[in-house]
């Protein structure tokens, strides 16, 4: 289904349902539609599903970095009236909204990440030296899911209109940067916020053992496996990622 993006002050935002609010934070190249099947599902069963368009390319490059997103969340969740939010996060979208729990633990009500960056970055911003070659660009793509086919043309095309820009591509590194300055390998044992970890157990981009250490350091995490799935678990495996997230939120009463 495609969803209206609403435009209020200085957001974009897709918002669906009623309920419990779920906001999502989308990857450095993953778009809003990513989170169609989430959308559709939750929004209808309960949850306010709202996801901002976050300010990734349109930032000052001084302030283009996990902490600057973390506090623009915190500013939208704000200006939303928001209050015990869930954060459901996938890549870069999973280190913002760690980081933002972190500095503002008492707002966030539930935390759930899938192929989150904060602990180990191999394949943000690096590999870009033949950005012109399509068959390249297209090949990195498909790298990130198991199945290579769901790296559709149109999703190949906008990464690879994305690495061609060079504004995009200057601030794709500098958050490549960031990403790895802002490891959250020490502040993990301090968050007690529960966290549910989905995680595709053919992930090359963040491997399965990341999921692993993430489950170690979070004192009250549970760890989920999805098989035969890459880097985007929500894209991949739709309804089994749904149920088990949904699973996840009857147990802890969300």
């Amino acid at each position: 289904m495609a969803h209206l993006l609403k435009k209020e002050k200085d957001y974009r935002y897709i918002e669906v349902g009623e309920g419990t609010p779920i906001i999502v934070l989308h990857g450095l190249m993953g778009g809003l539609s990513n989170f169609d099947a989430v959308t559709d599902f939750f929004g209808s069963n309960g949850y306010k599903v709202i996801i901002p368009e976050l300010p990734i390319y349109s930032m000052s490059l001084i302030k283009t970095n996990v902490k600057s997103f973390a506090n623009y969340l915190r500013d939208f969740i704000e200006f939303k009236e928001l209050d015990n939010v869930i954060l459901l996060g996938n890549s870069l979208g999973g280190h913002i909204g760690l980081y933002h729990t972190k500095l503002y633990p008492d707002k966030v009500k539930g935390l759930v990440i899938t192929g989150s960056s904060g602990l180990y970055e191999s394949a943000m911003g690096s590999g870009y030296t033949k950005r012109s070659d399509y068959e390249v660009i297209k090949k990195k793509a498909q790298d990130v899911f198991y199945d290579p086919e769901v790296a559709t043309k149109e999703i190949v095309d906008e990464v690879y209109e994305t690495v061609n820009d060079r504004n995009k591509l200057v601030k794709t590194l500098a958050i490549a940067k960031s990403a790895i300055r802002h490891n959250m390998a020490k502040d993990l044992p301090k968050m007690y916020t529960p966290t549910c970890i989905i995680w595709g157990k053919n992930d090359n981009v963040t491997p399965p053992e990341v999921a692993e250490e993430f489950h170690e350091l979070l004192p009250d995490s549970d760890l989920f496996w999805i098989d035969k799935c890459g880097h985007a678990a929500m894209m991949e495996h739709p309804i089994e990622f749904n149920t088990i997230l949904n699973g996840w939120l009857e147990s802890r009463n969300f």
